[in-house]
């Protein structure tokens, strides 16, 4: 009788270069470029959270790989924000073996400018049945949404079990509970006086960032 040969696990920084290789071909990874961030500053590397979740299969799969790395987990809630982020958080929920209740909350700004997210009312009671959440989002660069999302579901008296995104912007952001990323990958960001982009010429791309669009989040 033939024996089934095990699968080989694939490396880490292989299984990476994979998925960035598809988020390059959707177009929401954009290289050797020269974009302005938000913040300021300028980048060679950026990723347009409005295009990631823009071909349903490969969002279906993103929602799959997340969903399959907190099998382990029970998971009653799956919580997001935001248009992509919650389109992605929609998969992971329906992929998930616990069958979890999707919910969102709505993302804004405090008179002092600080990030707040406030849950939906009809959505506390889900609270009471089961408080066990997985925190989904599709980008994360300072962490802040996620530590907002965090704040949330503690002071509702729920746990969080995780918090799963397509990519990490920096190895830097990190929370008390288990974090899990598609890619973690530090983008070189310079300051204006500093950028070898604007040195080389290279001109700037108004379709990204912060020059003469809606722009990515750098939360």
């Amino acid at each position: 009788m033939a024996t089934r040969e095990k699968a080989v696990p694939i490396d880490q920084e292989i299984l990476e270069r994979l998925n960035r290789g598809i988020l390059l071909r959707t177009g929401a990874y954009r290289t050797d470029d020269h974009i302005v961030l938000r913040s300021g500053r300028h980048t060679s590397e950026y990723v347009a959270k409005a295009l990631v979740t823009t071909e349903p299969t490969f969002t279906e799969g993103l929602g799959d790989i997340i969903a399959a790395h907190f099998s382990r987990y029970q998971v009653d809630l799956v919580l997001t924000t935001g248009y992509g982020a919650g389109l992605l958080g929609h998969c992971v929920a329906r992929a998930h073996l616990s069958r979890p209740r999707f919910i969102f909350a709505t993302k804004g700004k405090t008179a002092g400018g600080r990030t707040e997210v406030i849950l939906q009312p009809e959505y506390r009671k889900f609270f009471a049945e089961g408080g066990r959440v997985l925190i989904v989002e599709d980008i994360v660069t300072t962490g802040e949404t996620v530590k907002q999302l965090i704040k949330l579901v503690e002071g509702m008296g729920g746990q969080v079990v995780g918090i799963g995104a397509i990519w990490r912007r920096s190895t830097r952001v990190k929370f008390k509970y288990p974090l899990f990323t598609v890619v973690t990958r530090d983008f070189p960001t310079y300051a204006p006086s500093e950028c070898p982009l604007c040195r080389q010429g290279i001109p700037i791309n108004p379709d990204f960032g912060g020059v003469g669009s809606e722009g990515e989040s750098e939360e």
